[in-house]
This record gives structure tokens, C-alpha cells and sequence, in this order.
């Protein structure tokens, strides 16, 4: 089977798979889980306004490693897809194609929040418009970033599902790794559902429902960083699939 580099191993990839995923883990903690819980308001668009503009270098940050994040996510999925096709190729496809959409989802709330600071200190927009407008207006982005995050975090979560189940049935990782991320991948689809057609519903289960989520995805992290995989299990995996693996047409 051809590694994604010359001359990369599959522990080589490994460690690299689960620096890029802390790297995630830590960005996504500090921008959605400290800045936008102390400057964002629910509810209360010109409280959310004037924190904002209180620490406009604090939300630039947030702002700054969220594009981050995504931008780590995607030499990560595409690792995960070689480290995981041995097992079943075609599942490791759909993984990668849900990856996919899910990432092209989260990219674009993140331009909802690129446009939030430049909306609130745009002097055009003030004065035509006024401060409690282009409150609003900028509430209405940070509600689109919302929308948009909970979509990807939807195809996300079908993605934990797939890679669950082939790190489950891999053999070179721990099978209570893939139990993590399935429990992951079920969350992420529940919390979403919820949070995207019952709202009520989702303030009942939040944040309770995403610390699933955080331990299974920390397990695997630290587990691909400072353990990998069984390379030799690895080995007889990749090559067993490769005669197994019908030849496609362009392949």
C-alpha cells in the first residue's frame, strides 16, 4: 500500500495524526469554549456587542484559531483515511467524504465570524444604520457561525460513527478507542439534532451531552500521540486488503 508520503511511516503518521488532533482539541477549547462562553451574550445582542468591542484582540484570537482549527483538520482526515483503509476501504472513503462536507460546512461559519469585529467597528454602518442595528446585525452572524458549526459537527459526528467502527475492527488500535468514538460520533449527532430543531431541548442536554465527545476524541489523541499503532498488525492489514481490494477504474 503507498503511504501518504515517501519514505512516512504509518507510527510516523500516527504521532503526527495525534499532534494535529491536541492542536484541534486545544484550539476549539480556548476559542468556542472560553471566549465565546465570556464575550458572547445569549440572547442580549448589545451586551454580546460591547464585550466584543471591549476585547476586540481576545475575540481576533478566537477568531485566528478557529480558522486554525480547521486548517489542522485537514491533513488530519486525510492520515485517518490511511491509517484506517486497511481495515475497510470503501468505509474509510465515506469517512473521508463526510470529513469532507463537514469541513467545507465549518469553513464557511468561520467567515460568519471573520465578519462580526470589521461589522461592529464599520463607522458606515454605525451611522447609517445605528448601534443597536448593527448589534443586531452582528448577532445575526454569530447566529449563522452557530447554524453552520452544528451542521459540520452533524457530518462530523457520522464521521466519528464510521472510524469508530473501523478502529473498533482494526486490530492495531484499541477497541475501546473505537467505543469512544462511536459514543463521540452519537453525541455529536444528538446534541446537533437538538440544538438545530429543539432548542430547548439542547439547553437541557448541553454542555453535559459534548463531554462524550471531548473524552473520546482525548483518548484517541493521546493514544495515536504518545502509543500509535500496532505497525506490524498494520502491516498484515494493509497488505491483505491490498489483494483483497477490487481494482477501481483509474486506480
Amino acid at each position: 500500500m503507498t503511504p501518504l508520503f515517501p519514505n512516512t511511516t504509518p507510527q510516523t503518521l500516527a504521532r503526527l495524526g495525534g499532534a494535529l488532533y491536541l492542536a484541534i482539541i486545544v484550539c476549539g477549547a480556548f476559542s468556542e469554549g472560553f471566549v465565546m462562553s465570556q464575550l458572547v451574550v445569549s440572547g442580549d445582542a448589545a451586551a454580546t456587542a460591547r464585550n466584543i468591542l471591549a476585547a476586540p484582540g481576545l475575540w481576533q484570537c478566537a477568531v485566528l484559531l478557529n480558522v486554525l482549527l480547521v486548517l489542522c483538520a485537514v491533513p488530519l482526515q486525510w492520515i485517518e483515511y490511511v491509517l484506517l483503509r486497511p481495515v475497510h476501504h470503501r468505509l474509510a472513503l465515506l469517512a473521508l467524504v463526510l470529513n469532507l462536507v463537514s469541513l467545507s460546512v465549518e469553513s464557511v461559519s468561520k467567515v460568519f465570524m471573520l465578519l462580526v469585529l470589521p461589522t461592529l467597528e464599520n463607522t458606515q454602518y454605525m451611522h447609517t444604520l445605528g448601534p443597536q442595528q448593527v448589534a443586531m446585525l452582528a448577532h445575526l452572524l454569530l447566529h449563522a457561525h452557530g447554524v453552520a458549526f452544528n451542521v459540520a459537527l452533524l457530518f462530523f459526528g457520522l464521521t466519528c460513527l464510521v472510524n469508530g467502527y473501523l478502529i473498533f475492527h482494526s486490530g492495531y488500535l484499541p477497541k475501546v478507542l473505537g467505543v469512544g468514538m462511536q459514543a463521540a460520533g452519537g453525541s455529536y449527532v444528538a446534541s446537533c439534532l437538538a440544538a438545530l430543531f429543539a432548542p430547548a431541548l439542547a439547553e437541557m442536554l448541553l454542555p453535559a451531552l459534548l463531554l462524550v465527545p471531548f473524552l473520546g476524541e482525548l483518548c484517541l489523541c493521546l493514544w495515536l500521540l504518545l502509543k500509535g499503532v500496532n505497525i506490524t498488525t498494520w502491516k498484515a492489514s494493509a497488505a491483505q486488503s491490498q489483494k483483497l481490494r477490487p481494482v477501481l477504474v483509474g486506480e
